[in-house]
């Protein structure tokens, strides 16, 4: 395993060869003076080098290494290390042009126009000769210069599902060796269904036009396979060249649609991603401040380990008619969240505002001008932070009182199959997070914390990968909430039932086991395989055009407010032998249980038969972890507390504060402020301004007086 840095890696991707003047005599004063600026922030890290295969080789076979030389002298005279990238997201048109079989197909023949980025077959022998060789070029020069702390490969890969011949081709091959013959294919598929038998693989349609939901399963999977020897072959080049101690990682947008995240990640050495987030009032606690501490969640998820942030908002995310920079603060807030959720690194896109390109008004830390301004001045000073924070919160092991179970096949199959409407009542491509978000959000605005698993990280089927056994999971995960687990194998439901029996608390949200692993509907009554553990089951369901309000059982231990309602979706309840929590208040569906639970072994199954409402959910996570774990307390609404452990074993305490009030909160124990250390006795009343974060470790007890 490669070696990183004790402290928060701090800095931005870097792309000298973009900046003003160029290729003058005043290029070098830029450099200088941009390095000058980084260091002054306390920058500690810098990216370069993955965007621009034109620049390392501007014709084929012709290669012009130079140019990075001073960037990498520059970055060591200054303490600022450097994350080397390979630059195959970004084919040069001389490429394009000489092999335009390369090109990536949307649809069959329909070939993806060369003009922005990643619109290549990266299976193709072509590209990947031509990939090959550049990077070793790279690599051999530049893998071993003192600055150079580790390596990324590609940028953002999945972008496009390709339909090329002989991607088809490779996936009718897979299908073979996965089912024998056809005839399996016919009977696991259903082909029986409009007249789809095969007679022969070469019946095998393409994906086109396809509608069979159990085609799409298996296709998706295999774009994702793709992806994931992509980015290991690459892996697996670098370290050719790359020193022990040396990282080798790429960077993930976590909704590219050609990535399955956990099994990509199987052949780095730490996982990065790029969370980008809505800045201003959308980052507010009443909106989407619960989204980044869920992106860090889902980061730390892809390894169960700490992460690398490899791009986040610097200013303006997103097209010239949407420009929202961040109120003053929020860079520290949004920051400091993913740090308290497990991140070693916060490096942001990127230096400078570029003058030209797709991405003009795409806001760098600095502005168009070149000047520091605003931007540069909140970052200075969170770079001051982690200066001074150091080693303590560097790798945090964050506390989750609530583990929440993620299907990236079932996102696939929702987004072509969704079982949610938008407002206008077509389908929600969104559906998979219409329901798991919400469950999320709930727990997040409930004052607990979230730890995320993926599904096959914790029973896999294929047997491929060894996960923890149900009493192991038990103990780790006290409370296992699975929402929208529709694609579920026998094996994977008979381990759940075996978690809760083992003394877990599993909670069923919708849609959960209510098809098998190929997409099949179960012949039985819903949850499947699950029903005697949960002591309910569904066969009617309904999509609801307006939320319902939601009725308290008598003696239902979970507390409804008021405002609880079902909201986009109920399951038709009925209890077995479980206790009926709540249900519906309305004429037709209040003969429905909305929530139930149920004691299986040493354990218990609850089922929520709905998406929750946000004071539903609140509800529902409070109920399931009376007691948070970060032992704050009545906290105002606005305000949240993350909780972890660091390297050392102290316990760090990260508050925010999601608004423009002032707010007040008590410490519940003896604290440090980690930056300023001032001590906070247990009982202190600690000041929170607008848009603020703190950041306290508990004093050892043994070391007071």
């Amino acid at each position: 395993m490669a070696d990183l840095p004790a402290h928060v890696l701090f800095g931005a991707a870097y792309y000298h060869e973009y900046r003003p003047p160029y290729g003058t005599d005043h290029a070098d004063e830029r450099l200088k003076a941009d390095l000058d600026l980084m260091a002054a922030a306390r920058f500690s890290v810098i990216r370069v080098g993955e965007s621009v295969w034109s620049t390392w080789e501007p014709e084929n076979d012709v290669f012009d290494l130079d140019w990075l030389q001073p960037v990498l002298d520059g970055a060591h005279e200054r303490g600022i290390s450097v994350i080397l990238g390979t630059p195959t997201y970004a084919v040069p048109p001389w490429l394009a042009r000489q092999y335009p079989e390369i090109a990536g197909e949307r649809r069959s023949g329909e070939r993806i126009p060369w003009g922005a980025r990643q619109e290549v077959d990266y299976t193709h022998p072509a590209f990947l000769f031509h990939a090959e060789r550049v990077i070793r070029r790279i690599l051999a020069r530049y893998a071993r210069h003192p600055a150079v702390i580790g390596f990324q490969v590609d940028n953002e890969p999945g972008l496009e599902l390709f339909h090329n011949h002989g991607v088809f081709q490779r996936f009718t091959d897979h299908l073979r060796q996965t089912y024998g013959d056809v005839e399996t294919l016919n009977r696991e598929w259903g082909l029986v269904y409009w007249s789809h038998r095969l007679t022969t693989w070469a019946d095998l349609w393409r994906p086109d036009g396809n509608t069979q939901p159990q085609y799409d399963v298996a296709w998706r999977e295999f774009q994702a396979r793709l992806t994931t020897e992509f980015v290991a072959w690459q892996a697996a080049l670098v370290r050719e060249f790359a020193a022990p101690e040396q990282f080798v990682t790429t960077c993930v947008s976590y909704p590219r649609p050609g990535i399955e995240d956990h099994e990509l990640n199987e052949a780095l050495d730490i996982a990065a991603g790029n969370p980008y987030y809505g800045m201003q009032d959308a980052l507010s606690y009443g909106e989407r401040a619960w989204s980044v501490s869920q992106i860090g969640d889902w980061m730390y998820a892809s390894r169960q380990a700490p992460f690398l942030v490899t791009e986040t908002n610097a200013g303006t995310i997103g097209p010239p008619w949407d420009n929202r920079p961040a109120y003053d603060g929020q860079w520290r807030q949004a920051a400091w969240a993913l740090v308290a959720r497990g991140a070693r690194m916060i490096e942001y896109w990127h230096w400078h505002t570029l003058h030209f390109g797709t991405e003009t008004y795409v806001g760098g830390i600095l502005p168009h001008s070149g000047r520091p301004g605003r931007t540069y001045d909140e970052l200075a000073r969170l770079g001051a932070e982690f200066d001074t924070s150091g080693a303590l919160v560097a790798g945090l092991e964050p506390d989750a009182d609530l583990t929440l179970v993620y299907s990236t096949p079932s996102k696939w199959l929702m987004q072509k199959y969704p079982p949610l409407a938008d407002p206008d009542g077509g389908p929600d491509t969104n559906a998979y997070h219409g329901i798991f978000d919400p469950f999320y959000r709930g727990t997040f605005e409930s004052g607990r914390q979230v730890h995320i698993v993926h599904a096959r990280q914790l029973h896999d089927p294929s047997g491929e990968r060894q996960g923890p056994s149900p009493e192991e999971a038990a103990r780790r995960h006290p409370v296992l909430v699975v929402p929208a687990l529709y694609l579920a194998a026998d094996s994977t439901l008979d381990w759940l039932a075996d978690y809760a029996h083992a003394g877990g608390h599993l909670v069923l949200g919708p849609r959960t086991g209510y098809a098998d692993h190929e997409g099949r509907a179960r012949h039985e009554p819903a949850p499947g395989r699950l029903v005697e553990a949960a002591g309910a089951s569904y066969e009617e369901f309904s999509n609801l055009t307006a939320d319902i309000p939601l009725r308290a059982a008598p003696g239902s231990p979970l507390y409804l407010p008021e405002q609880a309602t079902a909201t986009r979706w109920i399951e038709g309840l009925t209890a077995l032998d479980a206790e009926v929590l709540t249900t519906y208040d309305h004429p037709h569906f209040g003969r429905w249980a909305a929530v139930t639970t149920h004691r299986h072994g040493a354990g218990r199954v609850t089922c929520v038969g709905t998406v929750p409402s946000a004071e539903l959910a609140r509800a529902l996570a409070s109920w399931l972890a009376p007691t948070p774990r970060s032992g704050w307390r009545d906290l105002p609404p606005s305000v949240t507390a993350a909780t972890g452990t660091s390297p050392d074993e102290r316990r760090i305490h990260v508050v925010h504060n999601w608004s423009w009030d002032l707010a007040h909160v008590t410490a519940p124990e003896a604290l440090t402020d980690v930056l300023d250390g001032t001590a906070a006795p247990a009982g202190t009343e600690l000041r929170l301004g607008p848009w603020d974060v703190r950041v306290f470790v508990t004093v050892d007890a043994s070391t007071q007086a």
